[in-house]
């Protein structure tokens, strides 16, 4: 749970179209069994809107058996915007159905907006890996929990990974590694981000190879294999300067080629 400082605006929230009540509030509280999306909102517009509308209706289909109509996400999205009098802000839609509801409540939470910082990142690898890792959720424990340990041990980011040392995903973002010819991401279950995705789409396009393959923290798939590695999520792109002891170089051409696809993706009116 985020700790607001007091100079830090609390959220806008609306549930279903409508400011957030006590009532409202006591759902993500007591029934916390759902999913969201986050995004980032520039002059009203998405990068990869389709696959976060994409994203919910799958979750929602295969946790609760109920479909989540794009348009009414995008009308609440709309919605709380104007509420919170942002046209640029951090947008995160949350799903979920409380007991004897029929209907899949919206709870969309509007911040202002939010940039990945640039310095390249260290990364503690843990391990731990999340239930249904496919789908994206809120209360995650275990990526919070390693989160914070990370962060009192001086690295920037917990790094997930399965048995065996298995390199899945960081704990709040994906992970790639270049080996001088292609960018390469973990192939191993984890959640398919949508900043990853568009890289993947946008790296298609420029004709620069994008693949998938086991990666491992030490052994002939090990990470000490790779050039250089980085790490995305909604906030944006950034290069990874260490993973426990193993030391990359940040390759500044390779960040300007994953900047300039990124930059390129077209973006789409919420």
């Amino acid at each position: 749970m985020t700790t607001h400082r007091p100079d830090t605006p609390l959220p806008h929230i609306e549930f279903d179209g409508r400011p957030a009540t006590e009532e409202d509030l006591r759902i993500p509280v007591l029934y916390g069994y759902g999913h969201f999306t986050a995004m980032q909102v520039r002059d009203g517009r998405v990068r990869g809107l389709g696959l976060h509308l994409a994203r919910l209706d799958a979750a929602n289909r295969e946790l609760f058996d109920l479909p989540v109509d794009g348009d009414r996400v995008r009308e609440l999205i709309r919605h709380a915007l104007d509420g919170a009098g942002l046209r640029d802000a951090s947008v995160r839609v949350n799903a979920y159905l409380p007991p004897g509801a029929t209907r899949t409540t919206l709870m969309v939470t509007v911040r202002e907006p939010a940039v990945m910082s640039a310095e390249a990142r260290s990364l503690m690898s843990v391990p731990y890996v999340r239930t249904a890792p496919h789908i994206k959720r809120p209360g995650e424990f275990g990526q919070t929990y390693y989160g914070i340990r990370a962060g009192r041990a001086g690295f920037d980011e917990a790094l997930l990974t399965a048995p065996g040392g298995v390199v899945t995903e960081g704990a709040i973002t994906n992970i790639g590694f270049w080996d001088g010819s292609s960018v390469v991401w973990p192939g191993a279950p984890a959640l398919a981000g949508i900043t990853m995705t568009l890289l993947e789409q946008g790296l298609e396009r420029a004709g620069l190879p994008s693949v998938r393959r086991p990666v491992t923290l030490e052994g002939p798939d090990g990470v000490g294999r790779y050039r250089a590695a980085f790490v995305c999520n909604s906030q944006g792109i950034a290069p990874v300067r260490r993973i426990d002891r193993t030391a990359f170089a940040v390759d500044e051409k390779l960040m300007g080629k994953l900047g300039a696809v990124y930059d390129g993706t077209p973006e789409d009116a919420v």
